[in-house]
C-alpha cells in the first residue's frame, strides 16, 4: 500500500516538448497505479538565477528556491528523468538542486533530500539513452543522502520512441518506466512505515 507516499516527478530539461517530460509521466503511472501520489513539477515554472553565493549572501534565498525546497520538503519520493548534455546531467537540473540543497535557518542541512527515494531515467537522442549521465546524477543524489533505486531506464533515439501522445512506442521500455515508479512508491512506502 503507497497511499502515503508523495512523489514529486520532473525532468531536467525545459524544453517543452521534453522527451524526459513525456519519460517522467510514463513512470508517474506506474506510481499512481500503486496508490501513490504525484506531483508533476515543470522546472520551467520555477526559474532561478545560477547558483551564486555572493546573489544568495546580498539577496537571501530567490523565491523561486524557496518555492522548490517547500515542494521537495512535502514530497518523501523522487522521479527525475535527465536529459543527456555532453555526456552529464543539464545545467537546469544541476541548478535547482543546488539551490534546493542551501542551508537554512532552523532546518537541518539537506533537509529537502534527505532519505528521501529517488528513480532516475533518461531519454537522449544518442544510442545509450543517456546511460552517461544517469552515473552522474545518481553520484550527486547520494552524496546528499538520497536513496536511489539501482535500476535505470534508457531511452535511445528519443526522438523516434515517443508517439504523438507521448507514449513510448516500445512497450517493453515503457513497462520499466513504470515498474521503476512502482519500485520508488513502495520502497518509500516501507521506509515511511
Amino acid at each position: 500500500m503507497t497511499a502515503d507516499v508523495n512523489i514529486l516527478a520532473f525532468a531536467g530539461s525545459l524544453r517543452r516538448g521534453s522527451f524526459n517530460k513525456m519519460l517522467v509521466r510514463i513512470a508517474a503511472a506506474g506510481a499512481l497505479r500503486d496508490g501513490a501520489r504525484v506531483t508533476d513539477l515543470d522546472l520551467r515554472d520555477y526559474p532561478l538565477p545560477v547558483f551564486d553565493e555572493d546573489l544568495e549572501a546580498d539577496r537571501g534565498l530567490p523565491e523561486n528556491a524557496r518555492a522548490l525546497k517547500d515542494l521537495f520538503r512535502a514530497h518523501n519520493a523522487l522521479l527525475i528523468a535527465s536529459p543527456e548534455y555532453n555526456s552529464s546531467l543539464s545545467a537546469a537540473l544541476k541548478n535547482a538542486i543546488d539551490w534546493v540543497s542551501r542551508p537554512e535557518e532552523n532546518r537541518q542541512p539537506l533537509d529537502c533530500f534527505k532519505g528521501k527515494v529517488a528513480g532516475l531515467l533518461s531519454a537522449a537522442a544518442g544510442g545509450l539513452g543517456g546511460m552517461r549521465a544517469l552515473p552522474h546524477l545518481r553520484e550527486l543524489l547520494l552524496n546528499i543522502h538520497v536513496i536511489v533505486v539501482p535500476s535505470l531506464v534508457a531511452v535511445p533515439a528519443a526522438h523516434d520512441a515517443f508517439d504523438d501522445d507521448g507514449s513510448l512506442k516500445d512497450e517493453a521500455k515503457a513497462a520499466a518506466a513504470r515498474q521503476l515508479g512502482r519500485t520508488v512508491a513502495r520502497l518509500a512506502a516501507r521506509l515511511a512505515q
